[in-house]
């Protein structure tokens, strides 16, 4: 019994750490400009961006583009939302729908 109790609290422990750390991006700093650019443009483009993600606090878009700028390289410039879209970036668009469960 000890046995099945010790495997269920460690399968339980990996399930709350991975899930924990899909949320646990960093926000970007105040004085950034591709975050609320991304923001706007899915927003603009897509249906759905104002509806609420599984990330607390977060529409599906803000999920969305704060995936896609910590998950691009600290030096990229362009657009965050217009770089998913590449074949380079289909990947990373794939990732960050997943973790805003939103499909843009």
């Amino acid at each position: 019994m000890n046995k099945h109790l010790g495997s269920f609290l460690i399968m339980a422990l990996m399930a709350v750490t991975g899930a924990a750390s899909a949320a646990d991006y960093n926000k970007p700093p105040a004085d950034d400009k591709l975050y609320p650019a991304c923001v706007k443009e899915t927003n603009a483009n897509y249906t759905g961006g104002n509806d609420k993600s599984p990330v607390r606090g977060q529409t599906k878009a803000q999920a969305y583009c704060m995936c896609l700028w910590n998950e691009t390289p600290d030096d990229f410039k362009g657009s965050l939302a217009d770089f998913a879209e590449t074949p380079k970036g289909k990947s990373m668009k794939s990732a960050c729908e997943k973790h805003s469960d939103w499909k843009s």
